[in-house]
């Protein structure tokens, strides 16, 4: 067994009850509230907060690496928005409700029950802070857009031909690079890999999986969509390991063994991932994708692990109250 150390726990921002579990994001511990996004620098104390254009469930929201913009990927538009609520700048697209209606506002959908459990796109701020890529929706179908990160002119586009209901980014250590995953509930679970480098190139890594973590190298760790099999592959996609559940893991709380949906890069060969269904949460080690015990903790943890760089990772208290990070 390999024993985590405790490096830190963060007090959430704002009280689970009404708000999204906290995260951390470009190093700020980042919490969405009904009417807010918080953001808080560990290092220094200092707490910045981003009043929000509509309500938390309607679309994602994410932060810049300096923490000097909030990003609102909701259902009619993608919203830059400053501390003071000042809005940067507003991209509209399509309504992921469903409707044909191309809205202004949020106002005009907010009591429209055909709106009440709507699909969503979501867009990531890239790690110099200088782009936004966005996943939206198109009256003839969805785009993945890379936008200007200080007035939100589209500097590229392109298709999906997908049909999702969510959809989430995974950040790449080059900035312009990034992975989208998208949901299609049924239909399936595309991975696609992005480059900006003066125009957007899209390759798609796999239809049937769903993006972890990525590697300081820029590896990229998947597992397909029966949560059976992890895989690592190199930058053009190619897989180069594999681990099966089945033979790994002890049976969990369930009766099928699988892989949880999130997953750490300790470092670039060390990954920390979980078993689903387990209470509490149980952790293994894995290096080179070859299993090297399971990770013990001073006290029990919850859900699965999540990468914080520079060597750590983190867990969610259970309640949502805390973020604790860890370190071998």
């Amino acid at each position: 067994m390999t024993v985590a150390r405790l490096v830190a726990t963060l007090a959430a921002p704002l009280p689970p009850s009404g708000a999204d579990a906290p995260e951390l994001v470009h190093g700020l511990l980042v919490q969405r509230g009904d009417t807010e996004l918080v953001a808080l620098d560990p290092g220094e104390g200092r707490e910045v907060r981003f009043p929000a254009p509509w309500p938390r469930g309607l679309g994602t929201a994410t932060l810049s690496p300096h923490g000097d913009f909030a990003v609102f990927a909701g259902l009619h538009a993608v919203r830059a928005v400053d501390p003071a609520g000042d809005i940067r700048w507003e991209m509209r697209h399509a309504c992921w409700g469903g409707c044909d209606v191309p809205h202004a506002s949020a106002a005009e959908y907010l009591e429209d029950e055909d709106h009440e459990y709507p699909d969503h796109g979501s867009a990531a701020v890239s790690g110099d802070g200088k782009l936004v890529w966005a996943h939206v929706r198109e009256p003839d179908g969805e785009a993945w857009l890379v936008l200007d990160a200080g007035d939100g002119r589209v500097l590229g586009r392109a298709e999906t031909g997908t049909v999702a209901s969510g959809s989430f980014h995974t950040a790449h250590p080059d900035p312009t690079r990034m992975h989208l995953s998208i949901g299609e509930g049924e239909e399936g679970s595309p991975v696609l890999s992005g480059r900006w480098d003066g125009r957007l190139s899209v390759t798609k890594v796999d239809d049937e999986l769903v993006a972890l973590a990525v590697s300081p190298s820029g590896l990229l760790l998947t597992v397909d969509v029966t949560q059976e099999t992890l895989s690592l592959h190199d930058e053009d996609g190619s897989v180069l390991r594999e681990l099966d559940a089945t033979g790994t893991l002890p049976p969990g709380a369930g009766s099928r063994v699988c892989w949880d949906l999130e997953a750490a890069f300790a470092d670039e060969s060390t990954v920390i991932v979980a078993g689903a269904g387990n209470r509490p949460a149980r952790h293994w080690l894995l290096r080179d994708l070859t299993p090297r015990g399971e990770v013990t903790y001073p006290f029990p943890v919850a859900g699965p692990p999540r990468s914080a760089g520079d060597g750590a990772w983190y867990t969610v208290a259970e309640d949502g109250a805390s973020v604790h990070l860890w370190a071998f």
